[in-house]
């Protein structure tokens, strides 16, 4: 399996390659690069299509020690990434946790990036409520691996459309498994999470192209944290999903490729940007 080794850690990743621009994908907390199976599918005819796990999730490796893996780690791992395999400037798409480091890519290098989509994603930091209640689910996780929180998990994670619907029970079971099988190691990355930072006044200096894709059900970022997103991201667009929870890429994969083929095919930076870049 192909492995990059960076700043101490082995991440795990997948290269379609080609010619066409790159496009490199972030999935969100507790699930891998395969969350992207579909997209990558339907676009690698036309972009080079790059997929990898972050740190102490899916194939690649934790780093050692027993500590949180904070989230600056992860986006300092992104920009490696992205300049280790020669992408930039690249489209980045971040589901939820590849969101936050979309975020800050884009906030503080512009340079990297042709544009940026968001799927259920969000800038700020949990709020004492929801901060409470993941605590709880990472202390368990800790001790006992994710198998006994499985079931509040999807219920957060996916909308409730989803969830009540008896023709997808085969695919609710199968995402079950999915998440059972992420080592107990796994509360590392959510303890770095759950304890983020708001970047929220850093999105002013965000000038990347931006697509916001939030579903109307999605319990983790809700709508309103995309709406504040489009509104505080200069020039972004919003789309809402009806009937789609945190997982619309997999609630909705159809819907979610339609929305990502149009916003990709119409990105543009701004010419200053692009000067920026013609420097380098």
């Amino acid at each position: 399996m192909p492995y990059l080794s960076i700043r101490g850690a082995r991440l795990y990743y997948e290269d379609t390659g080609g010619s066409g621009e790159p496009v490199l994908f972030s999935h969100g907390l507790l699930w891998d690069s395969r969350l992207f199976r579909d997209q990558v599918s339907a676009l690698q005819g036309r972009y080079r299509c790059v997929v990898y796990d972050h740190r102490g999730q899916g194939h690649s490796e934790p780093p050692p020690g027993g500590s949180a893996i904070d989230l600056r780690t992860v986006y300092e791992d992104a920009v490696a990434v992205i300049q280790a395999l020669g992408l930039a400037p690249c489209h980045f798409v971040g589901q939820s946790m590849g969101g936050f480091v979309g975020l800050r890519v884009a906030a503080r290098h512009p340079e990297l990036l042709r544009s940026l989509v968001l799927l259920d994603s969000s800038a700020a930091a949990e709020l004492p409520l929801t901060l409470a209640r993941y605590r709880l689910l990472t202390t368990l996780t800790h001790w006992l691996g994710l198998g006994p929180v499985v079931d509040p998990i999807m219920s957060l994670y996916f909308g409730r459309t989803f969830m009540r619907d008896p023709e997808r029970a085969a695919e609710r079971a199968l995402l079950r498994r999915q998440l059972a099988d992420n080592p107990r190691e796994v509360w590392r990355a959510m303890q770095g999470v759950i304890h983020r930072r708001s970047v929220e006044g850093e999105l002013h200096r965000i000038v990347t192209p931006t697509l916001v894709l939030v579903g109307d059900e999605d319990l983790v970022t809700v709508p309103e944290r995309a709406e504040r997103l489009h509104q505080r991201i200069q020039g972004s667009r919003l789309v809402r999903l009806p009937c789609g929870g945190h997982m619309c890429i997999l609630e909705q994969p159809e819907a979610v490729h339609a929305a990502l083929r149009d916003f990709l095919e119409t990105a543009e930076a701004p010419a200053w940007v692009e000067e920026i870049r013609g420097l380098g």
